[in-house]
């Protein structure tokens, strides 16, 4: 055999062999890292007295880290709860005002017991019997009249107490909280600064996992299951890759135009398939990092 023929044999079967590394190499979808982000904004509206967060800090529970001024709040709650005491006394005389016509229907009925057997036995007439009565039928006509009296004393009473508690309420949302474990991302508003309700104040998002949002070809497609562990691949160095473990999360029931930040123009043209791979974040993992998955 010629060394031409032999060198060219071996320069084919090194062409191949490469091919077959690097195809082995390549990863089968490429992507970038996201999470969940969420605005928290007051709730009320007035001065930030103390707000204890910088960006970077991590929650791992429910807290609170700020205030904003309930002086007015509470002032106005005194001042309900002020005239809920007056109003409440005026109930206990309209009770004590009950108390005098039951009393009184007491007696005319013993009178009444009295006269009857009087007119029984012929010795009280039948006006006398009438008009005991009458008077019992008007203490009972009082006391209804006085009940519906105290029934709107009552729905009164009832009208401030949930004006108190709608105060209370505001009270609870002037406190600034931090709602669950999550990572400040982003602070737009210092202490002492003048806030509306709405108005955001800072960003969270919980970084402990984060979804690898990535996009797979059509023929990729079938191959590719919900709760199907991959290996996701993030950069260690120039040359060097890290992986990690992660399940897919979620398929796109409809396909679409490759996103412009895939490099190249023949692989924007492409029509796939986003899917989303949940990987736990032990801290290398950022919003925006590139990353790779290989399917098992």
């Amino acid at each position: 055999m010629k060394t031409t023929t032999i060198i060219g044999i071996s320069l084919a079967l090194s062409l191949l062999t490469s091919a077959c590394n690097q195809n082995e190499n390549e990863s089968d979808a490429y992507g970038n890292f996201e999470a969940t982000e969420y605005l928290i904004s007051a709730e009320n509206s007035g001065k930030i007295l103390s707000l204890n967060i910088d960006e970077g800090d991590v929650f791992t529970q429910k807290e609170q880290v700020g205030i904003i001024d309930t002086t007015q709040l509470f002032l106005q709650s005194e001042q309900l709860k002020a005239q809920k005491r007056a109003v409440a006394s005026g109930v206990k005389n309209i009770l004590s005002r009950i108390a005098v016509y039951q009393e009184q229907i007491a007696i005319l009925k013993k009178d009444k017991a009295r006269i009857d057997q009087m007119f029984t036995d012929g010795a009280a007439t039948s006006k006398q019997v009438d008009d005991i009565n009458g008077g019992i039928l008007l203490a009972k006509r009082q006391i209804k009249a006085v009940k519906t009296e105290n029934a709107k004393v009552l729905g009164e009473l009832d009208n401030i107490d949930r004006k108190i508690d709608a105060l209370n309420d505001l009270i609870q949302k002037s406190k600034i909280m931090v709602p669950q474990a999550s990572t400040v991302l982003e602070k737009y508003h210092e202490a002492f600064e003048m806030v509306n309700t709405g108005t955001p104040l800072f960003k969270l998002a919980d970084l402990r996992t984060l979804d690898l949002r990535a996009y797979i070809s059509g023929d990729q497609l079938p191959s590719v299951k919900i709760g199907q562990k991959v290996n996701v691949l993030i950069d260690k160095n120039k040359d060097e890759n890290q992986t990690l473990k992660g399940k897919v999360i979620w398929i796109s029931s409809q396909s679409e135009f490759t996103p412009k930040i895939i490099q190249t123009k023949k692989e924007r043209v492409k029509l796939v398939y986003a899917i989303k791979v949940k990987v736990k974040n032990d801290g290398r993992l950022k919003i925006g990092m590139p990353g790779e998955i290989r399917f098992k």
